[in-house]
């Protein structure tokens, strides 16, 4: 019996019915409905997110398999809910997923999962960052325990890629359930405020298991996870999102044996009026507050200075920028909050950023101006000493080249796990403002001189002159940058003005800079 076959030109007809069919796999009207929400499609966010005409799908026509003999009634839309491919941002590889909430609310099902992690496995394959955009209603259910394990699966892949490719996770939609560990894994998340949200449980859960009234917006929005430290950066829509992804890439290597795009210096080489303004921005005055960014600002190229985190933990400042086009992490303490103290939240903030920083080639530089740890009960009981720990060991491993100038206080404990030379810091300045001490004056003046005065009022003699003049030789004797830099502990006492053409050298000293570590797993970082 002869078998009829199909035409090319039949052939070439059907394929391009399916290639049509798979563009909008979403029922009639999911588009709009979409659209009216303030969101984009999934792949309008990818022809944003990348260059022009450079994406190159993979997986199109792939969807689920048949779950029944004849399938009756069952749908199986191409893509499976989930648009996977490669593509250049500023002519660099990345790999992409983008789930599409108009196929099954983008639930993830097996096949989903499976393209998630084929691209996941390219990316790690070239050596190029992975961007993942979320936007998903959570396991699908119908497919029973394997949509568990789907998230396993993806999780998996996101560790062994951690440290290796940048990842970063865009939530422009809902991310719930098992889904948020993904992003979680990864390097950075950005949401997208009103349309994001994302949480282990939702308002129905939250509502029946602890008869808490609360809505997606206060339980998993955009803010509070801002604020709580789950999303590194938000913006109002999604076309921002999408822009503030690329300008973070353009900080980073694409993967952890390359090095950081060099871009051609912006600033000159001699002093600017913006220069000259630090010898009058920072108060001479020990207990008057100043926003640390101006001084950032000042010092970065062109003032381009990208900040992460910066609803949460206020007392300290993370971001990328430029100094002499060569690509930095910054981290500052921040006076005008909490007089710039480090806490239990301030802490682990600075520690995870130093360390993505070296897991990926990005120098840092810190700007120091802390008085100490915040005190109290509730940071104690926080676990104040094993989150602080954190902070000290990311400074004592890094490989990456290290320039800390301290700018006014350097006390105590806090001045030991901030950058300091004996954490093996590359580069230390400071200004002569400058106050290196186990403590204030006030405080070291009660123990080193309490004897005294306390002799002195006995005797009836003048105390309130007594003690100021113990301040004043305390302030002279220890709340200065010379005593370290007479025992080598700051290598260069600086002019404010200096501090931009300083770092830009300090930099380029240490370029290509690699340090041999001892032969090991892993250092066992106090987690």
């Amino acid at each position: 019996m002869s078998q009829t076959h199909p035409t090319m030109e039949e052939s070439i007809a059907g394929l391009q019915a399916r290639r049509e069919e798979s563009l909008y796999p979403g029922k009639d009207g999911s588009i709009e409905k979409h659209h009216a929400k303030g969101k984009l499609t999934a792949r309008e966010r990818i022809d944003l997110l990348v260059d022009p005409g450079s994406f190159l799908e993979i997986g199109r026509l792939r969807r689920a398999p048949l779950r029944s003999q004849d399938g009756a009634g069952e749908r199986r839309p191409y893509g499976d809910g989930v648009v996977t491919g490669r593509a250049t941002i500023d002519g660099r590889p990345v790999c992409v997923f983008s789930q599409d909430a108009t196929v099954f609310g983008g639930s993830v099902g097996q096949t989903f999962a499976m393209k998630m992690v084929r691209i996941m496995e390219l990316a790690q394959q070239i050596g190029c960052p992975v961007i993942g955009l979320a936007d998903s209603a959570g396991a699908r259910i119908q497919e029973g325990v394997t949509a568990l394990a789907n998230y396993q699966m993806v999780g998996k892949k996101n560790v062994e890629l951690s440290g290796v490719i940048p990842q970063l996770s865009l939530i422009m939609g809902t991310c719930a359930g098992g889904a948020v560990y993904s992003p979680a894994l990864g390097d950075f998340t950005f949401m997208v405020d009103g349309t994001s949200h994302m949480f282990l449980t939702g308002p129905e859960v939250v509502r029946e298991v602890t008869g808490q009234e609360t809505t997606m917006e206060e339980l998993g929005g955009a803010e509070i996870n801002a604020i709580t430290g789950n999303c590194h950066h938000v913006d109002d829509n999604d076309e921002e999102s999408l822009a503030s992804a690329r300008r973070l890439l353009s900080f980073l290597p694409s993967n952890n044996v390359g090095m950081p795009p060099r871009f051609a210096p912006t600033m000159p080489r001699d002093f600017t009026d913006a220069d000259y303004e630090l010898d009058r921005f920072v108060p001479a005055e020990a207990t008057k507050a100043y926003d640390v960014l101006g001084v950032i600002e000042r010092v970065v190229d062109d003032g381009d200075f990208f900040e992460i985190h910066a609803k949460w933990a206020k007392s300290i400042v993370i971001g990328f920028a430029r100094i002499d086009g060569r690509s930095v992490g910054i981290i500052a303490n921040q006076p005008i909050v909490n007089a710039g103290t480090l806490n239990i939240d301030s802490t682990e903030k600075a520690a995870r950023f130093l360390r993505t920083c070296d897991a990926f080639n990005v120098p840092i530089v810190s700007f120091v101006d802390v008085p100490g740890y915040m005190p109290g009960i509730e940071q104690e009981r926080g676990g104040a000493i094993r989150r602080g720990a954190k902070l000290f060991y990311g400074y004592a491993d890094a490989k990456v080249p290290t320039v800390t100038v301290t700018l006014r206080k350097a006390y105590g404990g806090a001045y030991a796990t901030m950058g300091s030379k004996h954490s093996d810091n590359d580069v230390n300045f400071a200004w002569p403002t400058a106050e290196i001490a186990v403590m204030g004056a006030q405080g070291g003046v009660k123990i080193v001189y309490g004897r005294e005065l306390l002799a002195a009022m006995q005797k009836g003699e003048d105390v309130e002159a007594l003690y100021n003049q113990r301040i004043a030789d305390y302030q002279a004797e220890h709340q200065t940058p010379y005593p370290a830099a007479e025992r080598g502990w700051v290598d260069k006492v600086i002019k404010p003005h200096e501090t931009r053409l300083e770092i830009a050298g300090a930099l380029e000293l240490m370029e290509g800079r690699r340090t041999e570590a001892p032969l090991r797993a892993h250092g066992n970082i106090p987690l």
